[in-house]
């Protein structure tokens, strides 16, 4: 079954005479447990089909359908609980509160969800042990490195238990060597069979995936499968 599948995806902005067109008609599928990069330059598109596969926006036209439950479907209500259920955001500028522990960080996502109160520190804690980040539970973030911020920013992804990661430009604040130690999270998550998908425009992150989506201009330029990731990693 497929996890995403989209198809003739447009997302045009402005209207009459003042349009910009940023998507021209992407279509693919997403397999559940896979691991994916959609990668391109500034300005391909990347981040605007990132907001829609995300539920964070709705295309112009096209169909996404999630689950096999066609999104165009769903109240902004119902999309809102679906992202909050089944899909966890990991982004560039970690997005972490900065006067609250690691702990409490990890816990946020819990206050939106059906999840018992009494049950929201275990669950933080099993997160943050996927991430190896078991020692670091009651720190503050001006506390950590650039690299244990991101992988907080993973575990407060992962603790909804969410059925696909999206990581965008995961490493772009990141030195090569803290870089390297972010994508081997995310590699070794997909192992527990994760779906991962990262955006990106660089090659040694793409390289981690076992799918490499590459984008330009708004449409999909390549798609290819490898059967071996290759891990070396340089910025």
């Amino acid at each position: 079954m497929s996890l995403i599948d989209i198809k003739n995806i447009k997302k045009v902005y402005g209207e009459e005479d003042v349009v910009t067109r940023v998507l021209h008609g992407i279509s693919f599928s997403i397999d559940e447990g896979e691991f994916i990069s959609i990668m391109g330059p500034s300005g391909s598109g990347k981040s605007t089909l990132l907001h829609i596969l995300g539920l964070l926006d709705r295309p112009t036209s096209g169909t996404y359908f999630f689950e096999e439950e066609n999104t165009a479907l769903l109240s902004d209500e119902a999309l809102a609980e679906l992202r909050n259920q089944k899909i966890g955001f990991v982004f560039q500028s970690f997005h972490l509160l900065a006067r609250t522990s690691v702990l409490e960080n990890v816990i946020l996502p819990l206050y939106y969800s059906a999840v018992p109160k009494k049950d929201y520190v275990s669950k933080a804690k099993i997160a943050l042990e996927h991430v190896q980040l078991s020692h670091r539970l009651n720190h503050l973030p001006h506390q950590l490195s650039g690299g244990e911020k991101q992988r907080v920013a993973i575990a407060r992804a992962l603790v909804n238990d969410p059925k696909v990661l999206f990581a965008d430009e995961p490493t772009g604040n990141l030195d090569s060597k803290t870089g390297k130690a972010v994508m081997d999270t995310l590699d070794a998550l997909h192992k527990q069979g994760k779906t991962i998908i990262i955006i990106t425009h660089e090659t040694s992150t793409a390289a981690f995936a076992n799918r490499i989506i590459s984008i330009s201009d708004g449409a999909v330029v390549s798609d290819q499968t490898s059967g071996t990731k290759h891990t070396h990693y340089t910025k």
